[in-house]
């Protein structure tokens, strides 16, 4: 076997690197360079002598052959690209000038450079157009926001009540303000409780869209929407001395819920003595019920068409008024009565006439010497395990699927969750203001009917396509609604107004703007307003031919559609 021997390699116990003593020479290098050697063990070696020129580098190897060509080799095997030859067929090639084969293979070392450049270039040209898409997109975002803005304003943004110029304005309060309240009551008091209750039909949970049951008129029974100051049991307990402000749960809900309200709307103050009363108009658009208040789409704003805002309103309110009898159980046997009978209701009319409904009215202290009193609304209750729990019956109304974009029938079934996140988008205020009303009356359970329209155009009659019930508690923490911010309200607006001196005035949120204004006006405001009479039934406004088959598709509750032919006639 032939050995190998290993060279001395000298050892430098002073530092790194080689001894000073030795000779061999140090490869200078830049960081721009390609390392490939270091130290340059030729040169010294072929031809010591020799002077360093300043072509000498790292990569010059010259005094050595074999390791010079190792070298190029490994410099010749570096590509950016890849330059090796394939094999074609070159019959069918395409033969060029000579001319043309030059300037290739003049600019050969250059393609990868423009190949770079050109990547780099389609980029930035892919960002630029990315950029202007971007641009595009909120640009036209904000124009069709601004120009639903402007068609809402127009349609819709109308003040609740004529502001006369001899009205002083005392204060406006931006709705960001009412974010930030918060207050607690205690758990309130009944003073009295009036009226009857019908059981709830349990049958009605089991209606579907396949199943769907028609929703009955019922022109025999009276509705009452009486105002705080006519109400004969709050006057009662005003001079019983009983609290200090006086009021009715829709009342109370609509500034609970105000920071949520698109539409204007209005309610009379008026500060008697040392107490506070908070009223409604004659003919208030409280008593009706907004439709599609909050959604993006504004409601056409138009007369005589059926899908207007106010239209639908009183189309709302009457189906929430036949809502609330329809599901109850046939017959009446099963009823409930309570201290008092019906406070509006006239004698032996009740039994007869009057809806179900219970009157509970309610004391908070809002103050060590401040207590308000409030009406409050109940509409059926139901016996589960020997035990009575007391309900409010509300109906959500469809009328035209292609405004929300969901169609009752498909979805109820399937995605009733969907159905109902569409509806708090829409209706968000009013669904606030039931939830609301169900929590200042205690109420065990609030039911929702999902009541649609037999045919799109036909606003007469409708059919009850679901009814779901919640818990009013666990309800408001799903729609975020907080009951110490609605108390905070309700305590904020009381200590502005007594403030005031005696006299009336009128809290009137803005038709444009997120705030609410408070007007002082004349004892003799709204005294003269014009209080339509129900027009007799052979003169009311009859439904479409097509539809009035029924008989009975003139039937009008509680006057309400009578009230929008009156305006008409007026």
């Amino acid at each position: 076997m032939v050995g190998f021997e290993l060279g001395s390699v000298p050892f430098n116990n002073d530092g790194w690197g080689p001894p000073d003593s030795t000779s061999t020479p140090f490869a200078p290098f830049s960081r721009s360079e390609k390392l490939g050697r270091i130290a340059d063990w030729t040169r010294s070696l072929s031809n010591p002598t020799r002077p360093k020129q300043p072509s000498d580098s790292a990569f010059d190897f010259s005094g050595d052959d074999s390791f010079a060509t190792l070298a190029a080799d490994e410099d010749s095997s570096f590509r950016l690209v890849d330059t090796t030859t394939k094999s074609h067929n070159t019959q069918n090639r395409p033969r060029f000038n000579p001319r043309w084969n030059n300037r290739f293979n003049q600019n050969r070392s250059q393609l990868p450079q423009r190949r770079d450049e050109e990547v780099e270039a389609k980029k930035r040209e892919a960002e630029k157009d990315r950029a202007r898409r971007d641009r595009l997109y909120h640009l036209n975002r904000n124009t069709n926001s601004s120009n639903a803005s402007a068609r809402r304003e127009s349609s819709v943004f109308k003040s609740s009540v004529d502001i006369q110029p001899e009205w002083n304005m005392l204060d406006q309060i931006p709705f960001s303000t009412f974010s930030k309240l918060s207050f607690s009551v205690p758990e309130p008091e009944d003073l009295l409780i009036c009226g009857q209750l019908e059981f709830y039909d349990r049958s009605c949970d089991r209606i579907t869209p396949k199943n769907e049951r028609r929703l009955e008129r019922f022109k025999n029974r009276s509705f009452f929407k009486v105002t705080t100051t006519d109400d004969p049991v709050i006057r009662r307990l005003a001079k019983e001395d009983k609290a200090t402000v006086f009021a009715t749960d829709s009342i109370l809900s609509t500034l609970m819920c105000a920071p949520r309200s698109v539409y204007s709307w209005d309610i009379v103050v008026q500060r008697v003595g040392n107490k506070l009363f908070l009223d409604k108009r004659d003919g208030s658009n409280l008593d009706l019920l907004s439709v599609h208040e909050t959604s993006q789409e504004p409601l056409p704003d138009v007369k005589d068409d059926i899908n207007s805002a106010y239209s639908l309103s009183v189309e709302a309110a009457y189906i929430n008024q036949n809502f609330s009898q329809h599901v109850l159980v046939k017959g009446g046997e099963s009823r409930m009565t309570f201290e008092e009978a019906n406070p509006f209701a006239n004698e032996g009319e009740e039994v007869a006439t009057a809806a179900s409904v219970a009157y509970r009215y309610r004391r908070w202290k809002l103050d060590d010497d401040m207590y308000l009193v409030a009406r409050c609304e109940l509409q059926s209750l139901v016996e589960v395990n020997n035990q009575k729990s007391l309900m409010t019956l509300n109906a959500l109304n469809e009328f035209d699927p292609k405004y929300s974009g969901v169609d009752w029938r498909q979805k109820l079934e399937t995605q009733r969750g969907a159905v109902l996140a569409t509806e708090l988008k829409n209706n968000a205020n009013k669904i606030a203001k039931w939830t609301a009303q169900a929590l200042l009356a205690s109420a065990d359970m609030m039911k929702l009917g999902y009541v649609s329209r037999v045919h799109p155009r036909d606003h007469f009659n409708h059919v009850i396509l679901a009814v779901v019930g919640y818990k009013p508690k666990d309800f408001a923490t799903q729609i975020n609604l907080n009951t110490s911010n609605m108390w905070g309200i309700v305590k904020s607006i009381v200590d502005l107004c007594m403030k005031l001196n005696e006299g009336k005035y009128v809290l009137v949120k803005d038709p444009s703007k997120p705030q609410v204004r408070i007007y002082e006006v004349p004892p003799d405001a709204f005294e003269n307003d014009y209080v339509e009479e129900p027009i007799p039934e052979e003169d009311q406004v009859q439904p479409p031919a097509e539809d009035s088959a029924d008989g009975e598709a003139n039937g009008n509750a509680n006057g309400l559609e009578d009230k929008e032919v009156a305006t008409e006639a007026a």
